[in-house]
């Protein structure tokens, strides 16, 4: 007898016919609600806020937060991470910061990341493995307080969550959020956790709307003015 298949996790039926008859779907029930609805959207965005979340699939932004499209300006990539020398996630920050200037930065990891799991092993995954060694930098730092955890579950739910605040600090570093700060402009960035298991967000607490929590290295003074 053939094992049956959870409902939940078959996506068997997803097929690349099924997103296109999706769209039209969606379109079409849409429509009936707000005949004016995409002629609205395409008038253009002011988001409040920027998601820098994972690429996992069961973390949709705009689902978990119960929001609608032109609300949330997202980005995301493999553990939510904010490298210094991602031009990607830079370019995204920039836009958002100064162009739409969005009032709330957020980064959101969820707990079971695998990016996140995969760093505490000494597996090599392939060319990943380069962008997996900023979570291992994460696990180096906090590895007195991660090593006392003896259960492996725990061990990764707490890496998930040190990996969300040092990916806050690692925002507040850029000379984009600081500038931004020191032009006044009304931005805060925080960190969040999502669970899959229950669906709730959790607030990490680390929000900053300054510099002044940063190591005095990383402080940006004023840039020198031009000419």
């Amino acid at each position: 007898m053939c094992a049956k298949t959870n409902p939940i996790h078959d996506t068997s039926h997803i097929t690349y016919e099924s997103l296109l008859e999706g769209n039209r779907q969606f379109v079409e029930e849409t429509l009936q609600e707000d005949p004016e609805y995409f002629t609205t959207l395409a008038n253009g965005q002011k988001p409040p806020v920027l998601w820098i979340g994972c690429a996992d699939s069961r973390v949709p932004a705009n689902q978990i937060t119960h929001t609608r499209p032109g609300e949330i300006f997202v980005h995301r990539n493999i553990a939510n991470m904010v490298i210094h020398t991602d031009m990607n996630m830079l370019s995204v920050l920039d836009y958002a910061v100064n162009v739409l200037q969005v009032r709330h930065v957020i980064v959101t990891g969820h707990y079971g990341c695998g990016g996140v799991l995969a760093s505490m092993t000494n597996k090599q995954f392939g060319i990943i493995d380069n962008w997996l060694r900023h979570i291992k930098d994460v696990y180096r730092v906090h590895a007195r307080e991660l090593d006392a955890i003896e259960d492996e579950t725990k061990r990764g739910d707490r890496l998930v969550e040190l990996n969300v605040i040092e990916n806050v600090n690692n925002l507040c570093k850029t000379s984009i959020v600081q500038n931004a700060w020191q032009n006044g402009q009304d931005l805060c960035v925080h960190g969040w956790v999502y669970s899959l298991a229950t669906g709730i967000i959790t607030d990490m607490k680390v929000s900053a709307n300054n510099n002044s929590q940063l190591d005095e290295v990383f402080r940006f003074s004023a840039p020198a003015p031009v000419g």
